[in-house]
């Protein structure tokens, strides 16, 4: 089945203030019925910020959004951040199931311009060495393009366990990386869709980019 992606219409964003010319803007979204309800704490987010807080060397500043699973809802929860606030990366956590509430890739799927398999086909072989039931998680990543900006999007699993091991990769006993996680490959995608430049923390990831790619910090 050929997944038909979208070509957002033209917008009149303003472009974001940035506070330095290497700071990235990202989104954190979750998404649950429950904990949009207040039914119990919201986990996710403060998983993501955590590990963030950990992994960029370079300057941020995150948009958070706690939102039901509904697709209408998922999907202008990241227009907005995409093309009004202005998200170089939006990172979402939940929602990604066979349940029939489990719609967020299908609304992820619905505003992006170009699809990234890589990124869920790497989070799927890094969670199978832990449960067999990895194959039941359908997170996606997409590109999203408009004439003034683009952002990458990808949908990350709902546990905040998942979610480090995902971004980080798989580590040996002494410490060292065997299965790179996806984040390694998050910079240079943001380099290629025109973001700013991200640089990460050596002993939490490396970011991968080629040599001819590289830069001094700013």
């Amino acid at each position: 089945m050929t997944t038909k992606l979208t070509k957002p219409a033209k917008t009149t964003m303003t472009k974001p203030t940035r506070n330095h010319p290497d700071e990235i803007l990202i989104g954190l979204v979750s998404i649950s019925d429950r904990a949009s309800s207040g039914v119990y704490e919201d986990k996710g987010i403060p998983a993501l910020e955590a590990w963030l807080g950990t992994a960029l060397a370079s300057p941020w500043r995150i948009e958070t959004r706690l939102i039901q699973d509904d697709a209408a809802t998922i999907s202008a929860t990241l227009v907005d951040l995409v093309d009004n606030t202005g998200c170089d990366l939006v990172l979402t956590t939940g929602g990604t199931g066979p349940s029939r509430r489990d719609v967020t890739p299908e609304a992820t799927l619905a505003v992006g311009t170009k699809e990234m398999p890589g990124f869920g086909e790497q989070m799927r072989q890094i969670s199978l060495n832990f449960v067999p039931t990895a194959i039941l998680s359908r997170q996606v990543a997409v590109v999203r393009e408009t004439p003034e900006h683009a952002a990458l999007i990808v949908n990350l699993p709902g546990q905040p366990k998942s979610i480090r091991e995902t971004l980080e990769g798989l580590r040996d006993e002494a410490g060292t990386i065997t299965v790179p996680g996806i984040f390694a490959a998050v910079p240079y995608c943001i380099d290629l869709i025109g973001g700013p430049y991200m640089e990460t923390n050596a002993g939490v990831v490396t970011a991968f980019r080629p040599k001819s790619a590289q830069r001094a910090p700013r």
